[in-house]
């Protein structure tokens, strides 16, 4: 039970933030200008604090249920750690800050806040994801590389869920004054859901961060080194209770807010 509940916060942080920060990687890509990226950073605005939760939750259950695991994981990857949460300070920061000034350097600079801190985030989790997964040297260079990657496509994928008036891309809307002629989806819609159109692309991502997630699990000696029976005793009933308390409000965040207009 201890161990599924960890494979369900993890998965869960990385197809959630994992998309996220995929969004942040292809800032550039899928705004042209800073109107057009301000409209990408609010796709991802309202959820992305909450997906973190995902992340402390799962931490917070390593630390209690595998704490000698929690202290090898940290040791064995400190700098990138260290590396990622600088990235992850980074991308909040630019997110956070853009706003705060009307100036053309103020807004670049924390659109490539965003951007740097998003590929340090991706790459130290490729780092750890392959290191834990046991990719031999030869090719952890090159794991690293691909799981950003799919960070990367992720993002894309949701890009292309977040930034339209609904699923089957119902942003189109009438110029104000072309005599009824319909307006084109804007550059950031556009951009994504030519290449990751529909839902079908971000279940596909999904179960690729999940089977990643999964995969490097599976490496690490979990049964091992179980706490003890009492802290697992309080430990896994409270966690039981929050976990469909937390699926309950992503749900309803999802629900409520609904995709940003880019048209």
């Amino acid at each position: 039970m201890e161990i599924a509940l960890l494979a369900f916060f993890t998965a869960g942080y990385f197809v959630l933030s994992g998309a996220d920060f995929g969004i942040g990687m292809l800032l550039p890509y899928l705004g042209r200008s800073p109107e057009e990226r301000g409209r990408v950073l609010a796709a991802i605005t309202p959820f992305f604090l909450t997906n973190e939760v995902w992340l402390v939750a799962a931490v917070g259950f390593l630390m209690g249920a595998f704490p000698v695991l929690e202290g090898e994981l940290l040791a064995g990857n400190y700098a990138a750690f260290t590396a990622l949460l600088l990235g992850w300070v980074a991308r909040d920061a630019g997110i956070w800050l853009r706003g705060r000034a009307d100036r053309a350097a103020w807004r670049a600079g924390c659109d490539a806040a965003v951007v740097a801190g998003s590929w340090a985030v991706a790459l130290s989790w490729g780092f750890v994801l392959a290191g834990s997964a046991g990719a031999p040297p030869p090719l952890l260079a090159v794991a690293v590389v691909a799981l950003a990657g799919l960070f990367a496509v992720h993002g894309l994928a949701l890009a292309a869920l977040r930034l339209r008036g609904g699923p089957e891309g119902r942003a189109r809307r009438p110029f104000a004054a072309a005599g009824g002629r319909t307006a084109r989806a804007p550059a950031p819609g556009r951009t994504a859901r030519t290449l990751a159109p529909g839902r079908t692309a971000y279940a596909l991502t999904s179960g690729g961060m999940v089977l990643v997630c999964l995969a490097a699990g599976s490496r690490l000696p979990l049964a091992e080194n179980l706490a003890d029976p009492a802290t697992l005793a309080l430990l896994t009933p409270a966690t039981l209770v929050l976990a469909p308390l937390l699926v309950a409000s992503q749900v309803w965040l999802w629900r409520v807010l609904a995709p940003v207009r880019t048209g």
